[in-house]
């Protein structure tokens, strides 16, 4: 059992791997035993998840600067990589969020969401598809959230790319079972990154104590998520352990879908 969820003598890219659920999926992959590149459109929140990982003994990191909405970009980053050897693990953690209804998202809004958070997950994928294939299989594990199947208010663009991620992993997940390539998710609610501080700062300046209270026990646990508990789960999914796994969307929610009322 000390072996147990260990990463050891495997490649992962991390994407949004400079700040929150990225950074701490690949600080706790580094951990467990993977080498890790961490994808971040600023290269300098990258290069700190890399030191952060080599002062903590992790087995090798390296920070690559990519805007993930760039298709020949992605590709050009997920070659060179390839090129240094196998890629076992793609996690797509590369997201934005976005408030609004129907009548108030822009197109500009919509539009910038989808890049983001469906296309960069295409592109990404589509790049390290062949290179897993060719060699004998990988795990490709998807950060959706609970908005792409149930009903938040005024997350009217976000709902919908996190449902169009859910969808991509399902698709993915069929058709690429014969070449032992496992796809799965993980939808989060609210997890407690540096993105919840800053909209709390910007939107309720001098009330962020009692909003932060107030989105804390939205969940029934009675509190937010931490980064560190979506890369626990994540490490699972990623590790041989989950082998029987595919296809599958894990709720980490404190309760949000299942409990409320």
């Amino acid at each position: 059992m000390t072996t147990a969820f260990r990463l050891d003598g495997k490649t992962a890219i991390v994407t949004g791997g400079g700040s929150g659920i990225g950074q701490a999926i690949a600080k706790r992959f580094a951990a467990g035993g993977a080498k890790i590149y961490a994808i971040d459109l600023q290269l300098e929140r990258a290069e700190a998840t890399v030191r952060q990982i080599a002062e903590a003994g992790g087995s090798g990191a390296a920070a690559v600067e990519c805007d993930v909405t760039d298709a020949a970009a992605t590709r050009r980053a997920i070659d060179g990589i390839a090129a240094e050897g196998r890629i076992d693990i793609l996690v797509n953690s590369a997201g934005i969020s976005h408030i609004g209804s129907l009548e108030t998202t822009s197109e500009a809004d919509f539009e910038r969401v989808f890049r983001v958070n469906v296309k960069g997950i295409f592109n990404c994928m589509r790049a390290v598809i062949g290179a897993m294939r060719a060699s004998g299989g990988g795990v490709i594990l998807n950060l959706a959230s609970i908005a792409a199947t149930a009903g938040l208010s005024d997350r009217f663009a976000y709902s919908m790319s996190k449902g169009a991620v859910l969808s991509m992993t399902l698709s993915v997940a069929r058709d690429y079972l014969k070449d032992n390539i496992r796809c799965n998710a993980i939808s989060p609610a609210r997890i407690h990154t540096p993105f919840v501080d800053a909209y709390l700062k910007e939107h309720y300046p001098g009330r962020e104590s009692e909003m932060f209270a107030r989105l804390s026990n939205a969940q029934p646990i009675g509190r937010m998520g931490l980064p560190e508990e979506v890369a626990s789960l994540a490490l699972f999914l990623c590790s041989d352990e989950a082998t029987f796994l595919t296809g599958a969307d894990i709720p980490l929610d404190g309760g949000f879908v299942n409990l409320r009322g």
